[in-house]
């Protein structure tokens, strides 16, 4: 299985925030932000892995600034580290109005795939990641700690058998 590029798989989807889609407010609907985010997630993690995948888990989905109606998103994914049937997929969002002015990040979250087999539906093992930027390379080796805190949360590690957390710790002592 050979090794992929971040920019092999790294997708990009734009949305107009329509009525339907908003609160009273006049803001977008979290759910549907994290709906897209998953969709395009799940789009740029089946490039990495060439197959169909699922979604394991979502870190921390921040909101950081309002959507508005009328205004256009762009979400980005690119797979940041993949484990052995697994893709950490790191997913950000940019909001502008529809002249494409007052550009801002307004979210941004880590989502966790599977890579399933076509025939058997089981786990799959994924391509390697190769990190090229400076930026790619920090995500890369940030993930194992990433990975790490969401199996402690799971109960499918024990803290005390997280190293990479600990000695994360240990270093700002």
């Amino acid at each position: 299985m050979n090794e992929k590029k971040v920019a092999d798989s790294a997708s990009i989807m734009t949305e107009l925030i329509m009525p339907n889609d908003t609160n009273p407010l006049g803001n977008l609907m979290g759910g549907n932000l994290m709906r897209w985010m998953d969709i395009i997630g799940g789009v740029c993690a089946a490039k990495h892995a060439e197959a169909h995948v699922v979604t394991a888990s979502v870190d921390h989905v921040s909101f950081t600034r309002a959507i508005e109606l009328g205004d256009v998103i762009t979400i980005k994914a690119a797979v940041t580290r993949a484990f052995n049937t697994s893709v950490e997929v790191y997913v950000e969002v940019f909001a502008a109005n529809i002249k494409g002015h007052e550009n801002r990040r307004s979210n941004h979250a880590y989502f966790t795939f599977v890579a399933l087999d076509d025939d058997s539906k089981k786990p799959q093992k994924v391509p390697a990641v190769i990190p090229l930027t400076r930026d790619e390379q920090e995500l890369y080796d940030s993930a194992i700690r990433r990975r790490e805190l969401r199996l402690v949360l799971s109960g499918r590690m024990k803290p005390a058998d997280a190293s990479e957390i600990r000695n994360l710790f240990a270093n700002l002592s």
